[in-house]
């Protein structure tokens, strides 16, 4: 079974599935690590992370390494944590519910790579129901079995596509993008393009405005047509 852990101000999930997870609490919310450790819980989110109303959960741990990574902390190791298991977990965020239903939002999983965790998302969405929105913010970097666990699960997707030239991409990441482009794919051939929004972002001293317009011009060929531009901060 899943396991979250709790000291007296952090909370981890340590899920012993197929795919391990764990999550912390702090002052400011719920810290979720997989195999490796966690990141956190933001209750109260709007438009930042899906429709509507979102509590935002994000696993500890990554396939990238990227330049600018926004939550470094999720590679952190230190840690003495209680377990707890995925209905606590459930049992954590719920008290949002009726915020949930009234606005179509939900649950977002972030990280860290939520895919990772395939196996606790599945479960979690046997727990809450189909009334939840579940929304996975997620490089699309991992094993296609992964998304395909997903697939029944998942409302809709959140993807950072860093760059589309795979030069690019893996010096930025440290990764190729074969498997991005491969899990796109795949999931615009199972109907899901409008369940996707790609984030394409300009990361400065790695790409440029015609790299950009480049990677959204390839996109579309895809069949993609909901992208977010923005710059990352360094």
């Amino acid at each position: 079974c899943h396991f979250l852990q709790i000291t007296n101000l952090a909370v981890i999930i340590n899920p012993r599935f197929a795919d391990n997870t764990c999550i912390s609490w702090n002052a400011i919310g719920i810290f979720l690590w997989e195999f490796y450790h966690p990141v956190g819980i933001s209750r109260h989110r709007l438009t930042t992370d899906g429709e509507g109303v979102t509590t935002l959960v994000a696993f500890h741990g990554c396939p990238l390494r990227c330049k600018y990574c926004l939550n470094p902390q999720s590679f952190a190791q230190e840690g003495v944590w209680k377990q707890y298991d995925c209905e606590q977990l459930y049992e954590e965020v719920k008290i949002d519910e009726l915020y949930f239903l009234a606005t179509h939002g939900g649950v977002t999983f972030g990280g860290g790579e939520p895919a990772l965790q395939s196996n606790f998302i599945s479960e979690f969405r046997r727990l809450c129901g189909t009334g939840w929105k579940i929304t996975i913010e997620t490089s699309l970097n991992v094993p296609q079995e992964n998304i395909e666990r997903l697939l029944p699960v998942v409302d809709c997707y959140i993807v950072d596509i860093k760059d589309m030239n795979n030069d690019r991409y893996e010096t930025y990441t440290g990764k190729s993008n074969t498997r991005v482009i491969e899990n796109l794919r795949w999931l615009v051939i199972q109907g899901k393009a409008k369940q996707i929004t790609v984030r394409v972002p300009h990361i400065p001293s790695y790409n440029t405005e015609t790299d950009i317009e480049n990677s959204i011009h390839q996109l579309k060929e895809i069949g993609l047509s909901d992208f977010d531009r923005f710059t990352y901060r360094t």
